[in-house]
């Protein structure tokens, strides 16, 4: 079962937490008879750099805005030390990591978003998983870090989120895991074991999901919409099926 890990900034930039992960994705890659491929985030590190270039952290809509001067510290905080870091982790435990970005060999192609209100941030226009396969039937496990290539040459900082769901279409994957620091999607108070599409949209539409997990929720309906099983969770999602909250893909049992 070809299965494409998002893993969210805190727990990819947090050492303990890549520590703990590592063996949980290491029996993950054997279940999924070695088709695993990893997305990550670094939100946290990346604001925390931030801080201390006192540069100023602005968001829209869930989405953080990137200047140029901040892109460059996007670039070296995802790419150079979160997906090293990551990889490092993975190597501990077993796993045949190898690091690299939505840039590397044009993997993921991206135009601005939004008009560009949210600045040196894209929003995928393209896929080509070539490398990612060479590196899958290689025997590899591919870390990518979500910084693509825009249309004119130029890096554009890409949600991990949406980046790990363009990659699971084009390489054609079962699933995708989500794992955050949350437990799934709640509502009154409960994590929703399950979803389907219309009652995703029905959360989105009710101000129920806001912030990072509306984010997630519009991404988990465009690959449910695309025939990918979708899980948000913690950690716990890498081992126990019946963690977080799973949004049925369409055409699915269990599928609005």
């Amino acid at each position: 079962m070809l299965t494409v890990v998002k893993v969210g900034g805190g727990t990819a930039g947090a050492p303990d937490l890549r520590a703990r992960i590592a063996p949980a994705l290491a029996r993950l890659h054997d279940a999924c008879g070695a088709g695993l491929v990893i997305v990550h985030g670094g939100g946290a590190e990346i604001s925390a750099w931030y801080r201390r270039l006192d540069l100023e952290v602005a968001w829209y809509e869930g989405l953080r805005v990137t200047t140029p001067e901040g892109l460059r510290v996007t670039s070296m905080v995802l790419s150079g030390w979160v997906n090293k870091r990551l990889v490092q982790a993975l190597l501990d435990g077993g796993l045949p990591a190898v690091g690299l970005s939505g840039e590397d060999g044009g993997i993921l192609r991206a135009r601005r978003a939004l008009d560009g209100r949210i600045g040196e941030v894209g929003e995928v226009v393209a896929v080509d998983p070539g490398a990612v396969r060479a590196l899958l039937t290689a025997g590899f496990v591919p870390v990518l870090s979500p910084l693509s290539r825009g249309l004119d040459g130029a890096p554009l900082n890409v949600n991990a989120d949406e980046a790990a769901l363009h990659l699971a279409g084009g390489l054609g994957a079962d699933r995708i895991l989500m794992v955050s620091d949350v437990p799934g999607v709640v509502a009154a108070g409960a994590v929703l074991g399950s979803l389907h599409v219309e009652e995703a949209r029905g959360l989105l539409e009710q101000g129920v999901a806001t912030g990072g997990m509306a984010v997630k929720l519009r991404q988990a309906l465009i690959a449910a919409e695309r025939g990918v099983d979708v899980v948000i969770g913690d950690e716990a999602i890498l081992s126990d099926p019946g963690s977080g909250t799973r949004i049925h893909a369409l055409g699915t049992v269990g599928a609005a």
